[in-house]
């Protein structure tokens, strides 16, 4: 949380007590991910009076302010940054309205915005008619589109909105980010009435802002927080002195303790996902189970052939399994045995359904029980070596989330897989083309639909529950996404081909198989 809204709510002004007032000395880089920004509030004699030291630390792994008490730059390897504002004297330091940014304004109407947005962390500078004039890191190349303005978010956070939401927090507080969102969720559980929830709402609000800081360990990695979880290891009032403890606790982080947390939070997510999908899967299959029967239902019609009018669209007949009326769904196109033989075919689909399920439930279970014994004997190791041997040797990493490839795909980590999406048909065919040979080609078939990938791991047999996962994927990024069951193709990579002259998306495929599925989309915790 050490990036937090609501911290930074209380940081922006406490740099304010120190800054406003103070001119910029000088800004400067040493390393590629560091930048130092020096404020004082003049200088006497080659010495500084009353400096202010900012070190920015901003690496794709971790993101960071700290503020040294004194920082001797070396002579060589050093760059200057905003030369512009060297001499500038802070007007004000202030927070963006709900958004992980401090803006520091300077009286030439310049300013300087931090923008501390995780790994997309940035410091961007502004002229007094409000354009980016210069990145830190000038890779993040939409952030020259930022302006003041846009960094402040009006959202409205009233009872009234928050009953507009049916008791949802989540509209109205996108601040909150995941440590909050799970914390406050745990106080409002069991809690309906509307009224009865707002005010734990407002609890947790007053709590965020009270001025403790609490640095943590959550999951052997530390935290900064505002409330008490994890393992505390220091309270402190002042958020300058708690972001320093923070970062210090943080870099003084062992290697071992840095990448035993790492996977073990990767195996934890995975066991978190086979919970989800052990929960969804049983749920449905209890649905399937309690459900009237299609071949229940195709018996009661050959039951009733002579009862039943042509071109009817439902019909109500007696239920001789339950001894009671029932109303059945009829295509008014065909006759009343057709129907019938309509209500068998899906009969066999139903079985087909029912054992794959039940053998998905099978394999997801070996897979929970196989990904707690990798969490127990990792947590016992007690050696960096040790713990990089058994991550290579059981392959945990493969397949772990990451970003999508230029953003092109959807990426999911699915029990150590990688599956990749096609979000419209060029990037499908960009997808396909760019698969390996052995990895698995999925399509829904004989519909327009996204190309689905299953990266393939080499000496391991893809898992059903892998292949039926995708094969969802695949089924509901295409048209038959609201069928009741859906044929999906699979196939490895090497038996599609793309004849030149063919449509975007569209493929020749030598060899297939077919497994048919329920449409479903990602689910929460699945996307990376």
């Amino acid at each position: 949380m050490h990036q937090n809204y609501h911290f930074l709510k209380q940081l922006a002004p406490r740099l304010h007590s120190e800054l406003a007032g103070k001119r910029f000395v000088e800004a400067f880089s040493q390393q590629k991910d560091e930048l130092i920004i020096v404020f004082a509030e003049e200088a006497q004699n080659e010495q500084l009076v009353k400096p202010f030291f900012i070190k920015a630390t901003l690496t794709n792994s971790f993101s960071c302010l700290s503020f040294p008490d004194r920082f001797d730059r070396a002579r060589r390897n050093s760059v200057n940054l905003f030369n512009d504002f060297e001499g500038d004297k802070v007007d004000f330091v202030k927070v963006c309205q709900n958004e992980r940014a401090i803006q520091v304004h300077f009286e030439s109407g310049r300013d300087l915005i931090f923008k501390l947005f995780g790994n997309r962390s940035n410091f961007i500078a502004l002229n007094a008619e409000g354009e980016v004039t210069q990145l830190f890191n000038n890779k993040l190349s939409t952030d020259r589109s930022l302006t003041v303005a846009s960094l402040n978010r009006h959202i409205d956070q009233s009872w009234e909105a928050f009953v507009a939401h049916e008791g949802r927090f989540e509209p109205l507080f996108p601040t909150f980010g995941k440590v909050v969102n799970k914390y406050l969720s745990a106080k409002l559980a069991g809690t309906k009435d509307l009224a009865g929830r707002w005010e734990i709402v407002k609890e947790v609000l007053r709590e965020l802002e009270s001025s403790v800081f609490y640095i943590t360990k959550i999951e052997n990695i530390p935290a900064l927080t505002l409330f008490e979880t994890g393992e505390v290891m220091q309270v402190l009032n002042d958020p300058v002195a708690a972001l320093n403890a923070f970062y210090l606790a943080y870099i003084r982080l062992s290697g071992l303790d840095r990448e035993k947390a790492d996977i073990v939070r990767l195996l934890k997510k995975r066991i978190q996902q086979t919970d989800n999908y052990l929960e969804n899967t049983f749920r449905k299959l209890v649905d399937l189970e309690n459900a009237t029967k299609n071949d229940e239902l195709a018996n009661i019609i050959m039951a009733n052939l002579h009862t039943i009018p042509e071109r009817a669209e439902k019909v109500e007949l007696y239920d001789f399994y339950r001894d009671q009326p029932i109303t059945i769904k009829l295509k008014k196109d065909l006759s009343a045995q057709k129907n019938a033989e309509g209500y068998y075919r899906k009969a066999k689909n139903e079985k087909v359904e029912i054992d794959r399920l039940n053998d998905s439930l099978a394999a997801r279970e070996t897979e929970r029980k196989r990904l707690h014994e990798h969490l127990e004997h990792i947590e016992s190791l007690e050696s960096l070596r040790d713990l990089r041997a058994y991550i290579k040797t059981h392959k945990l990493e493969q397949g772990s989330a990451g970003p999508a490839v230029d953003g092109l795909f959807k990426r999911i980590d699915f029990m150590g897989y990688t599956i990749l999406i096609g979000r419209n048909a060029k990037n499908s065919d960009m997808l396909t083309k760019q698969a390996h040979k052995e990895d698995l080609w999925l399509h829904a078939k004989d519909v327009v639909g996204s190309h689905v990938i299953i990266k393939n791991q080499p000496g391991c047999k893809f898992p059903a529950p892998v292949i039926e996962r995708a094969a969802e994927l695949a089924a509901f990024y295409s048209k038959r996404k609201n069928d009741s069951l859906c044929p999906v193709i699979v196939t490895p990579k090497k038996f599609v081909r793309k004849p030149k002259g063919l449509p975007d998306g569209l493929v020749l495929i030598d060899k297939e198989d077919i497994v048919m599925v329920v449409a479903r989309g990602e689910q929460k915790g699945e996307m990376s």
